[in-house]
């Protein structure tokens, strides 16, 4: 979404290279969440509530996902700012990662801890639906 938006604000075209662009945003959003998960999961052994173990693991990873998307965003700068030759190549790959990357971290540390919340609450209901139809059907 947020690549989108800034090739359009920046009146660029959707060209392969951003289209480059996009498979590495996907590739950097897509490992954040799974850190954010794989921790809740770690934390939920651990004993602890849906709650509080994506509290906790949005807290502890907070800064590893910060530190790996203003890396890359940083060094997607320079091409989006380039000039001289080659540089309408270049331009639309820098502008995807930086525009992907600003909206991408917020969406991701925003979205995925509600996703796990409402999915763990849908896994329980579900668990209790069938324990009760199984109940239900041994005649207990």
């Amino acid at each position: 979404l947020g690549a989108l938006l800034t090739l359009w604000i920046f009146n660029f075209e959707f060209t392969l290279i951003a289209l480059l662009g996009m498979f590495l945003l996907i590739g950097i959003v897509v490992k954040n969440a799974i850190l954010l998960i794989d921790f809740t999961l770690y934390e939920r052994r651990a004993g602890k509530s849906a709650y509080q173990a994506v509290l906790s693991a949005a807290a502890l990873r907070f800064r590893p996902i910060l530190m790996t998307n203003t890396a890359a965003l940083l060094g997607a700068i320079p091409l989006a700012c380039s000039w001289g030759e080659g540089a309408e190549l270049r331009q639309p790959l820098g502008v995807v990662i930086v525009g992907g990357l600003a909206l991408g971290q917020l969406l991701t540390l925003y979205t995925t801890p509600v996703l796990y919340l409402l999915f763990e609450k849908w896994a329980e209901s579900c668990s209790r639906f069938k324990r009760k139809f199984v109940l239900q059907s041994l005649g207990k």
